[in-house]
């Protein structure tokens, strides 16, 4: 087994592969209210194709982590047969996914019992009306029912991601937590990031993670936790624990130097950093009968070029093309 490290020493072991550029909802921070234009069906990976990239790379590159995406991967068809192969892979990846959480509850004993091991779940929000004004969908019964059968059926930990936006629920973010605490959720808060598809991002308008912090900070004591590794998030203890609350600064703190994920977009396209304006194309190779040496070549080759950081503080710094949702978070 050849360990996937790039130029600056970072190995990576985090495999996220988006399922699907397509989306229920229309988040005003993601896309437009009339969606986009999704993939042809032709263009995106077969299940076999998907299994077959992840068993080299858990085999042959080290991976030992896989995060199905989307787009909302709950709407790929065949998802619980997907997960179930996937988890027969050997060595065997952690599986987790990230979701809208809606449809969630209808599928989530299946998801477990096929071997998914975690799910994290987008709640921008507790307030019906505001969900419906960023998400344009009167869905946040179903988000919080995905929520309640994750806990269930020990989907466990089951981890919250949180985005606020200044003047719509910037507000809640006292409320999120203690929600999240009385439920034994783990909340994430996330700084808002330029990977709309209309470009619209502002950072003068961004909440950042020290307003955040100041804001959990004002009725709860916040101790940092020691160790955090390659992890996203900045964790807290909560009035000194066990409970813990993170923030993931992507803009204003930037964890570059620790990161260990790499991302396989749905139409089959390695990406090595989110914010990445190049791509690898691993489509071409599985379909015109590219070997598994060849698969993990141009693995290694994205990896190897990847940047330091992703320079969103560089005055040269331009918006990836792709939306989050066809690169797959």
């Amino acid at each position: 087994m050849s360990a996937l490290v790039d130029s600056f020493g970072r190995v990576h072991r985090d495999l996220r592969v988006s399922l699907t550029d397509k989306c229920n909802l229309r988040c005003t921070y993601c896309m437009p209210a009339e969606g986009l234009d999704w993939m042809p069906a032709a263009e995106m990976l077969t299940d076999d194709e998907i299994v077959r990239v992840v068993g080299i790379a858990v085999r042959d590159l080290g991976i030992t982590e896989v995060r199905l995406t989307g787009g909302e991967p709950l709407l790929r068809r065949g998802l619980v047969d997907l997960v179930r192969r996937l988890a027969d892979l050997r060595p065997r990846p952690k599986l987790s996914m990230t979701t809208n959480g809606i449809g969630l509850a209808k599928v989530v004993e299946a998801l477990a019992g096929a071997g998914l091991n975690r799910v994290n779940v987008s709640l921008d929000t507790l307030d019906r009306e505001t969900f419906v004004t960023l998400s344009r969908r009167d869905r946040l019964d179903d988000v919080l029912a995905g929520l309640d059968g994750a806990l269930a059926f020990g989907l466990v930990p089951v981890k919250v991601n949180t985005v606020l936006m200044r003047g719509i629920n910037d507000h809640e973010a006292l409320d999120l937590l203690h929600y999240c605490l009385d439920r034994d959720l783990s909340l994430r808060f996330i700084e808002q990031m330029p990977l709309d598809a209309q470009h619209g991002w502002d950072r003068s308008i961004m909440v950042t993670a020290a307003e955040i912090q100041s804001m959990l900070s004002s009725k709860h004591e916040l101790t940092p936790v020691a160790e955090r590794g390659s992890a996203p998030a900045e964790e807290f203890l909560v009035d000194g624990g066990p409970a813990t609350v993170g923030i993931i600064a992507s803009v204003s703190r930037p964890f570059c130097g620790s990161c260990d994920r790499v991302r396989l977009t749905a139409d089959g396209q390695i990406r090595n950093c989110l914010f990445a304006r190049e791509e690898s194309d691993i489509r071409s190779a599985l379909r015109t009968g590219g070997d598994d040496a060849e698969i993990v070549r141009r693995i290694q080759v994205s990896i190897a070029g990847k940047k330091a950081g992703h320079g969103i503080d560089d005055p040269t710094f331009l918006q990836p093309d792709r939306p989050m949702s066809a690169i797959g978070g």
